[in-house]
């Protein structure tokens, strides 16, 4: 070899040491592949409302990228409208969880805008075990939110198997964290079971039961004010007689959910010193779920004696 020139000797050992790296890459490809130790790809998911968004994220343990459409606090989930940004998140969704029950079935057209057999729809309305008449707010049962946590898991484990127990681990974190919530619930069922109270919409009644409060606002007249109907006259009168003739302790006012009827309710409620308990449809910016149950009922303790 050392009668060759050193031009030649570069130019046989260049093809080798192209393949030697070319090998070398190979190989390193094959390491990170799925199944051979390497992270599985991220789950791609897309939440109609953004409490079921911060649940997904919860119990993903780091495996999910999670974009939920409605978050804006200040908005009226009813009369939300869909736009492109929201349909191009849902055509490239691999789990969709919507609530179902005509509450967001706008995100029912964007799915059928963008078929995909291999995308998972998750329905709150078909998972909660606890169904109140005429009221899509499954949410505020902690029943149902652990009947929808637990069907969560178990599509994501559907797609990534290699990291169930991860996913396990994270839904039982999340279950226990429900706990404070519940203690707070019978807390006040202990206290303040029976206290007569009004409610500008359906929203609560799945937390004034377990309470055991006495809920004196004529249902049509809530159930109107949710589905953006005029309720019937006559419960219009019965609402604002209970907060004149003090029949209420405390009134629950669903902010989001706003007419100059229950604009009324709120300012007779304050002109008469009863307390006004805000409630809302759409978790607040900078909460969980569980911060977000827990600080409304702890708001209601207080309106109701502390």
């Amino acid at each position: 070899m050392s009668n060759i020139p050193t031009h030649l000797i570069r130019l046989i050992l260049a093809p080798v040491l192209l393949f030697t790296l070319g090998l070398t890459a190979c190989t390193g490809t094959l390491a990170n592949a799925p199944g051979n130790g390497s992270p599985a790809p991220t789950i791609q998911v897309v939440a109609a409302e953004n409490f079921y968004g911060d649940i997904v994220r919860q119990l993903g343990a780091g495996h999910v990228s999670v974009i939920s459409i409605l978050s804006d606090p200040n908005v009226d989930p009813h009369e939300y409208e869909s736009n492109v940004q929201d349909s191009l998140a849902v055509s490239q969704a691999q789990l969709v969880i919507e609530n179902g029950a005509d509450y967001d079935a706008w995100m029912d057209k964007l799915l059928a805008a963008s078929p995909n057999p291999n995308r998972i729809v998750l329905t709150a309305s078909n998972l909660a075990v606890n169904k109140l008449p005429d009221n899509p707010h499954f949410w505020y049962s902690l029943d149902n939110i652990k009947a929808i946590s637990s069907a969560i898991t178990a599509t994501l484990e559907k797609f990534d198997p290699v990291d169930k127990a991860n996913f396990e681990a994270s839904l039982s974190t999340f279950q226990q964290s429900l706990t404070p919530i519940q203690q707070k619930i019978d807390e006040l069922k202990s206290k303040y079971a029976g206290n007569p109270v009004g409610l500008t919409e359906t929203i609560y009644l799945y937390q004034s039961g377990p309470i055991g409060l006495n809920v004196l606002t004529p249902f049509d007249f809530e159930k109107a004010i949710a589905e953006g109907n005029d309720p019937p006259a006559d419960t219009v009168v019965t609402a604002s007689d209970q907060i004149s003739h003090h029949a209420i302790k405390v009134l629950i006012y669903n902010v989001q959910t706003v007419t100059p009827l229950t604009t009324n309710l709120q300012d007779a409620a304050r002109k008469n010193n009863i307390p006004i308990v805000p409630v809302s449809e759409t978790m607040p910016l900078g909460k969980n779920y569980q911060s977000w149950m827990l600080d409304q009922l702890n708001a209601l303790q207080q309106a109701l004696g502390g």
